[in-house]
């Protein structure tokens, strides 16, 4: 990149201009806080728990017209004052995202074409599959070194992960749900 002595004389001027402007403290601050105020105007604001870890995170809703519009941290939180992490500031993002699924793919054994299935159908085939493989493999009796038979109800042909994006409560009841059907390998996305 060539660069004449006029254009470093301009860009130079222009850097030290903003570096000397933004060393005198013009304060943003308060452009945010209007700018901010105008976004949440006459929305309702939902107190809420962020959904992603133990932390508890307090979180103030704003909702306009059945939509959510904007979540930040509820400052009256008194262990975290309205700070969110990253995850949590991003919460948004599980109502308002166009790139969130609301079909299915599938692509049948064999075909190199995948087709759109309604979300139930999904459903039905996983809850069919997972009875389908617990009915096939679950061990229900096995003996012990001593020959003597006991029931220990394990299935080890399904291994569970668990993901980042669920809530405490969502792991809870995969815990629950995973050791109902009697599945050992159980891990969580957070130890891989």
């Amino acid at each position: 990149m060539s660069l004449s002595r006029r254009d470093f004389l301009k860009f130079g001027t222009a850097t030290a201009t903003g570096v000397a402007v933004g060393a005198n403290g013009l304060d943003l601050t308060p452009v945010e806080a209007v700018a901010t105020s105008l976004k949440i105007k006459e929305a309702k604001v939902v107190r809420g728990v962020c959904p992603y870890c133990a932390v508890g995170c307090g979180q103030l809703i704003y909702a306009k017209d059945g939509k959510i519009i904007d979540i930040e941290g509820d400052p009256d939180t008194p262990h975290t004052l309205g700070r969110l992490c990253p995850k949590g500031a991003a919460t948004i993002q599980l109502s308002n995202n166009p790139l969130r699924p609301t079909k299915a793919l599938y692509r049948a054994p064999g075909s190199e074409t995948w087709e759109e299935k309604p979300l139930e159908w999904m459903y039905e085939q996983v809850a069919k599959r997972y009875y389908e493989t617990r009915e096939k493999y679950l061990i229900e009796k096995e003996k012990t070194k001593e020959g003597q038979e006991v029931t220990v109800n394990r299935l080890e042909a399904i291994a569970s992960l668990g993901s980042a994006c669920s809530d405490n409560e969502e792991c809870y009841l995969l815990s629950k749900l995973n050791r109902t059907f009697g599945i050992v390998y159980h891990e969580h996305q957070a130890r891989v």
